[in-house]
């Protein structure tokens, strides 16, 4: 497999979020607004590159009846170094996060790709594939959180946007738990029918 192709596959094809809906708690809860998205973005994909690179190193090593306490253990580890930095250099972000940061140990994606990526493939290739669904996955967590926060907000990164006009009225369920499930929904609808429109196309 190609290097391009293993790593554009995080992007579009084989999207996180958008194409294999993993990953779906942290994504629905936290993208209220575009720096929790990025944040949390940023965190899974150091936790998914590590874990990968370090997975695919041992994995000839790791006895196959024991192999997914071993990578939870190893996905626990940086999940515990992200976690303690955030704390430290980034408190506000870290407590904006909550709980979620210690659950990407849970995060299917990454517990995913460990199993049937890194857990099969050389150290090279596994830090392409980790590095492309880790793009993919903070991609789809800054776009939920871009519409959230503009449309419940009227802000983006937390500064206001004049081009919405001075009659423009928050929509504030966006920013709620409800507006997360409306805005996956309309996003999830959007790239099907892109990719229905592609096939009838091709």
């Amino acid at each position: 497999m190609s290097v391009v192709k293993t790593f554009s596959r995080g992007l579009y094809e084989q999207n996180p979020v958008f194409k294999q809906a993993l990953g779906l708690c942290p994504t629905l809860a936290v993208t209220g607004s575009v720096i929790n998205g990025l944040g949390m973005g940023l965190a899974a994909t150091f936790v998914l590159i590590c874990s990968n690179l370090l997975i695919s190193a041992i994995r000839k090593g790791v006895p196959p009846r024991i192999r997914i306490p071993i990578y939870i253990v190893v996905i626990a580890s940086f999940v515990t170094v992200v976690d303690l930095s955030m704390a430290g250099f980034m408190p506000d972000l870290h407590k904006s996060l909550g709980i979620f940061v210690p659950l990407i140990v849970v995060n299917c994606l990454i517990l995913g790709r460990a199993e049937s990526f890194a857990g099969k493939n050389n150290v090279g290739l596994s830090f392409i594939d980790g590095l492309g669904m880790g793009i993919g996955f903070t991609f789809a967590l800054v776009l939920l959180g871009a519409i959230r926060e503009l449309l419940g907000n009227g802000s983006l990164l937390g500064i206001p946007m004049g081009f919405l006009g001075a009659n423009f009225e928050p929509v504030l369920i966006m920013i709620l738990p409800p507006g997360a499930f409306l805005s996956i929904g309309f996003v999830l609808g959007f790239f099907n029918w892109l990719e229905n429109r592609r096939k009838t196309n091709s």
